[in-house]
């Protein structure tokens, strides 16, 4: 305190550097945390090197961070006033301070534990997300419990943050105060261009305000771009900005096609048979539980946690590689039942989501199905029910209609926290389609394995907590599942339906190839259809090729808008899967995984390198051509989503 004192006219320039230094120390702290929080998604690759290469680019990202963030606190200690020089003034500063950082910190440590679900940094749209929801309370306060240590961290941080800020000298109010006030003014002057120039990621010209994808530069998997951000930049670097910008990969709209066109023109002269079709998006039950599609994991040992799935998988369809096109529950509906990846954000939290969309349900709507989604939270929870209306369901059952419903529980059945419990909600949903017209459209999105991870009390013994808190979920809604489907078979419309069984997303994982950037968005996806043999296809599939597949199992006659493909009759050298994470978009197909920022290449790993150590960039001959194909599948995905052409 004394050496700013002794500095005169400079101390209120000095003190304010002096304790934003202290911001870059939270902010190194919260990085370090989200790191041992997470370390399990970030060990199998970790190195010192590359351990400097991610605090290095994190002090970037940072930079711009606490200079965003703490505009307030700095023109409030250099304003060109003497009369600033009071106590009052300066408590006024330092509270301030301490609350903008510790709330910086606060978020940061939040999103320690919310990358376990997205792999990435949140962003602006979080907010929307959630909006509908009113258990949020608590949410956050089960999740406070159960990580009581980041509390204690928080708390911690905080106070030193407050023992250690250090107040501007009082005794400038001896000094002239024009000689003060210039000397603030002047100051002012001099560290705007360097907070400028913090903000936007450097001095040059050629330096564009850095982005989250500016993250990956630092690193070698997009999943590890998420230790180099920090989410206070993360959230405010994606406010009003635009989702979708259309790249110029192709100036000519008929090269483009050539190489990638969502639009399916049926050339099946079949009449189209009218099946039922029922589709299940299980929640977090990505491929990793499911014993029957892990055959070889553990050397052979591995058993899984789904044996009525199991058994189900028997009697299906299934393939050897597949994957979900998001992250997030809100990720999977548009990518399953209108057949749109998750590119940048969330579909259906973008502008983008007024256009003129079609799926599934509308489909078969204009052929004389009756359509229905069913979900057991309350209407409007996670904007399912917009999104569900706007894609064509006629009907929509939630919570509320669960309760108003005498033959089942109410909400004796409700899990306290987001919705109806699996097992009775999947029966009603098996008798509500006993009571629709033949042929139906149904979708139905179970809640149950989903945080807190809960089960129902009686089921406790049954199912007790296993190696991931979500082990015990999974196993009860399994059972739930086998319940469903054994309903299902005595009923007379079972025999004529197409059963599709897949996940939103994935969730928890305790191996490591479920961790690496490919494996986080492994899912299943099982076509049961009564009476057809059981297969496993050696093919690349995505959730995006669902609603492709049974139109085409189907014999749909019409034109429509689909980015996957029809499973069954694309050759299995020509099918691939496409996901976006962390400003990089990852590209399946031809026994290879390929990375691409948007701009070039960054990796190319073969699939049989299950935990992605060995990048093969220009060593494959496909290489090139796969370029071109995810460059036109970007750019037809941009052009449409601007251009409100999402049908044909």
């Amino acid at each position: 305190m004394k050496g700013f004192k002794r500095l005169g006219l400079l101390s209120p320039l000095a003190t304010t550097f002096y304790n934003l230094l202290l911001a870059y120390i939270v902010y190194f702290l919260a990085r370090v945390v989200y790191l041992l929080v997470n370390i399990s998604y970030f060990q199998p690759t970790m190195s010192f090197s590359l351990l400097v290469d991610i605090f290095r680019g994190g002090l970037l990202f940072d930079t711009s961070a606490i200079l965003v963030t703490n505009i307030p606190y700095i023109l409030l200690m250099l304003l060109p006033w003497h009369g600033k020089e009071t106590r009052i003034w300066q408590n006024l500063c330092q509270w301030v301070f301490v609350i903008i950082n510790g709330l910086a910190l606060a978020v940061n440590l939040c999103d320690s534990v919310y990358f376990r679900y997205t792999l990435r940094r949140t962003t602006i749209t979080v907010f929307s997300e959630f909006s509908n929801e009113g258990n949020l309370a608590s949410i956050f306060f089960t999740e406070t419990l159960r990580h009581f240590y980041l509390v204690i961290i928080f708390v911690i941080v905080v106070c030193g943050l407050f023992r250690l800020y250090r107040c501007s000298g009082l005794e400038h109010r001896k000094l002239c105060w024009w000689r003060y006030d210039l000397a603030c003014l002047l100051s002012l002057l001099a560290l705007t261009p360097f907070v400028i120039a913090g903000i936007r990621g450097g001095f040059t010209t050629a330096v564009r305000p850095i982005t989250i994808s500016n993250a990956n530069q630092y690193v070698n998997r997009p999943t590890e771009a998420a230790l180099v951000l920090n989410t206070p930049f993360s959230i405010y670097r994606t406010i009003g900005k635009a989702v979708f910008v259309v790249p110029e990969y192709y100036q000519d709209a008929n090269e483009m096609a050539s190489i990638y066109n969502p639009v399916h023109v049926p050339s099946d002269t079949m009449p189209m048979i009218k099946k039922n079709v029922v589709i299940l998006i299980v929640e977090s039950f990505g491929r990793e539980y499911i014993g029957a599609l892990n055959k070889t994991l553990e050397n052979g040992r591995y058993k899984g946690y789904t044996p009525c799935v199991d058994s189900l998988i028997n009697k299906s369809i299934t393939f050897t590689h597949s994957f979900c096109n998001g992250r997030k529950s809100i990720d999977g509906m548009p990518s399953i039942l209108s057949s749109i990846p998750m590119f940048v954000e969330p579909f259906f939290l973008t502008p983008a989501s007024m256009n003129h969309v079609s799926g599934i349900a509308s489909l078969l709507a204009t052929e004389g199905y009756q359509t229905a989604f069913f979900h057991g939270a309350q209407r409007g929870s996670m904007g399912f029910m917009a999104f569900a209306r706007s894609t064509g369901f006629q009907e929509y059952y939630g919570r509320e209609d669960y309760n108003d419903d005498s033959r089942f529980g109410g909400d004796n059945d409700f899990d306290g926290m987001w919705a109806i419990w699996d097992e009775p909600f999947l029966q009603y949903y098996c008798t509500k389609m006993s009571e629709m017209k033949e042929p139906f459209m149904t979708a139905v999105f179970t809640a149950s394995s989903h945080h807190p991870f809960a089960i129902p009390e009686k089921y406790k013994q049954r199912f007790p907590e296993e190696h991931l808190q979500i082990h015990k979920c999974i196993r009860y809604t399994d059972m739930a599942l086998g319940k469903f489907f054994a309903s299902a078979s005595r009923q007379p419309w079972f025999k004529n339906t197409i059963f599709v069984l897949t996940s939103d997303h994935t969730n928890m994982s305790n191996h490591d190839y479920y961790q690496t950037d490919l494996g986080g968005f492994c899912s299943p996806i099982i076509i049961y259809e009564p009476g057809r043999e059981a297969e496993v296809q050696d093919k690349i599939a995505q959730q995006i090729d669902i609603l492709p597949t049974v139109m085409g199992m189907l014999h749909y006659q019409k034109p429509y808008v689909a980015f996957g493909v029809d499973l069954f009759e694309t050759p299995a050298d020509d099918t691939w899967a496409v996901n976006y994470l962390n400003g990089i978009y990852q590209y399946v197909k031809h026994g290879h995984v390929l990375q691409f920022d948007g701009q070039k290449t960054k990796a190319v790993y073969a699939l049989t390198d299950s935990l992605m150590h060995y990048d093969v960039q220009g060593q494959i001959p496909e290489q090139p051509q796969m370029e071109r194909e995810l460059k036109a599948i970007i750019q037809q995905y941009m052009e449409r989503m601007t251009q409100d052409r999402l049908q044909p």
